[in-house]
């Protein structure tokens, strides 16, 4: 575990079930985040809120299964357990039908904030879904005003859920912003009026229009995430860092949950102190691993040892 509370990362937002409809996974990208970072090692306050029913038991029993604080753990009494049913699709995709009105739609600010003043985080996570109705929308706004800690925003943009409003006011409110090439193409029709391929993200013009989003929206990074082929991280002052493709892609199993993974080791890797280039590529690598598992979040705590051993080994100075 971490020696300083200031290193906590604190994660807001929805914990849900995945219906695959032969099985139920316990999910949600926010509570992704928090458990991978747990399993890590790292201090992880999750927000957010379950009912009072069978499924929010289970996530209470993950909440300890993981060694999670359930400090920011809210149990709703009317509400259920938010839920997503998921449809596999031939080419190996998913396809989500997210249910309204959900515990996690009704995040309670006042004890949202005390949970985050008693943690005192060094860095906030937040998306987009979360945001969809007042209560919770609410309390984040709460929240964001409650603390100076780096606010890491995952867009995680999903159909029918989320308004460019949502998206606008989020991206002020961010100081790191994570997109997948989807997200990132969105972003330059809203704000940049160009519509650019990125499948060059060293072109000139996608470069330019990465730089008007940051400038635009005060923002100290933007990552982007491409699958196997790597990740790019722009910076404000200019700096361009790409990880490498995977150079071994593992049989993939599914996508669910890689950009939670990525988002999960690059938060990690923050408060570890890591160089840069180094997360990036260890963020991309363990998204990878991730595709090699059914589900977003490995059963087994195995599955984290091998890159704990190597990531303990200090890591190479970097200029």
């Amino acid at each position: 575990m971490t020696q300083s509370g200031q290193q906590t990362v604190a994660v807001f937002g929805e914990a849900l079930v995945d219906d695959f409809g032969d099985r139920q996974v316990i999910g949600g990208a926010p509570f992704n985040v928090a458990r991978h970072l747990a399993a890590f090692g790292q201090d992880a306050l999750m927000l957010t809120r379950v009912g009072l029913d069978g499924n929010g038991a289970r996530m209470r029993a993950e909440f300890e299964r993981f060694g999670l604080t359930m400090a920011g753990l809210q149990v709703d009494a009317t509400l259920p357990t938010g839920a997503v049913r998921v449809d596999r699709l031939p080419d190996g995709g998913h396809r989500f039908t997210i249910l309204p009105h959900q515990a996690y739609d009704a995040i309670d600010g006042n004890a949202a904030v005390a949970a985050l003043d008693a943690a005192r985080p060094a860095t906030l996570y937040f998306g987009t879904l979360a945001q969809r109705e007042p209560l919770s929308r609410d309390a984040l706004t709460r929240l964001l005003g409650a603390t100076d800690a780096c606010r890491y925003l995952d867009l995680n943009v999903r159909a029918g859920q989320v308004t460019e409003r949502c998206v606008y006011a989020s991206l002020h409110a961010a100081d790191i912003v994570k997109v997948n090439e989807e997200e990132l193409q969105d972003l330059f029709g809203w704000y940049t009026h160009m519509r650019l391929p990125t499948d060059d993200m060293a072109d000139a013009d996608v470069r330019h229009a990465c730089a008007t989003l940051l400038r635009v929206f005060n923002l100290a990074g933007l990552i982007v995430t491409l699958g196997p082929r790597g990740a790019v991280y722009f910076g404000a002052d200019g700096a361009r860092h790409a990880t490498p493709a995977l150079a071994a892609p593992v049989q993939l199993a599914d996508t669910v949950g890689a950009g939670d993974a990525f988002s999960a080791v690059f938060l990690l890797g923050r408060a570890r102190g890591w160089p840069l280039d180094v997360l990036l590529t260890r963020a991309n690598e363990f998204a990878g691993a991730v595709c090699g598992i059914v589900g977003a979040v490995p059963d087994d705590h195995a599955f984290y040892r091998p890159f704990i051993e190597r990531w303990e080994t200090p890591c190479p100075n970097h200029a």
